[in-house]
Formats: C-alpha cells, structure tokens, sequence
C-alpha cells in the first residue's frame, strides 16, 4: 500500500541539515551553560512581552537583552543566509484565514505545554525531562494526525 510519499532525494540536504540542528543545539547549550536560561522561543518571547504588557518598562531593556539578542539572531539568520546561498522556496496551499487560526493554536498550544516545540524538543529531551517528552509526543502525534485527516480524508 502506498501513501503517495515519495522521497525528492534531489532536494535531500542532510549535510546542510546536520550543520543547522549542531548549531542550534550549540546556541541552545551556550545559552543554557552561559545564562542558565533555556532556549525555548516561547519563555525567550514571552517574559518580556509580558512585562511590556503589564507596565513594567523600567529597566525593561537592561532585563531582557540576552532574550532578545537570542530572538534577533534568529531573525537575522536568515539574511546572513542568503549572502552564501539561496533561501529554499516557500509554498503555502492555505490562505490567510488559515494560517492566523493555526497561528493561535500554536501560542494556546505552546501556553497549555508550558513551552513551544523548540524549548521542549532540543532543551528539554536533551535534559531527559519526562514532561517535555509527552509535550513533544503530543506535538507530533497532533501533527501526524492532522496531516493524515488533511490528505486523506478531506482531499487536500
């Protein structure tokens, strides 16, 4: 029985792909060893938009800098990028609606785990923690199922 998945070993970039998961996982050991802070967008993103939406701006900088150096290399890699190579193309099947709805799912997802896939997957299963376990169980259960009922049983 075929599932109509087929490999494009063409496009197959382990070696690219082995580089970008060593060096998130040395950006996430440097912040855990350097800081003590875990490398999860999630808690890196939402302490200081929290503070910021509590009123707390005094020093708000000063108290949020390595938070936010982390999440602006993360935004940046993409353009240091593209000075070495061509950015791979982007496609997305689904309209803006969609994409808004799937975005709130994610940050009640991320709040109900206490965590996003990134901070549960690379930091917290390399710190054997049972929760970030089931956490990311979840994840890709979820995520496995959706793709099934979208391809499979809707037709898309």
């Amino acid at each position: 029985m075929s599932l109509g998945l087929v490999p494009d070993w063409a496009a197959f970039t382990p070696w690219s792909a082995l580089a970008g998961g060593a060096l998130i996982g040395l950006a996430a050991a440097m912040l855990l060893l350097g800081s003590g802070r875990i490398a999860g967008i999630a808690g890196l993103v939402g302490q200081p938009l929290r503070d910021l939406l509590q009123g707390q701006a005094g020093g708000w900088l000063a108290r949020h800098r390595l938070r936010l150096l982390f999440v602006a290399g993360l935004l940046i890699a993409p353009w240091l990028w593209r000075l070495a190579a061509p950015l791979p193309p982007m496609r997305l099947d689904v309209g803006t609606p969609v994409l808004i709805v799937a975005g709130l799912l994610v940050g009640f997802g991320s709040r109900l785990g206490n965590g996003c896939t990134s901070g549960h997957g690379v930091c917290g299963l390399s710190r054997l923690s049972l929760r970030s376990l089931v956490n990311v169980l979840c994840f890709m259960g979820s995520g496995f199922v959706t793709v099934f009922v979208m391809r499979h049983l809707l037709g898309g």
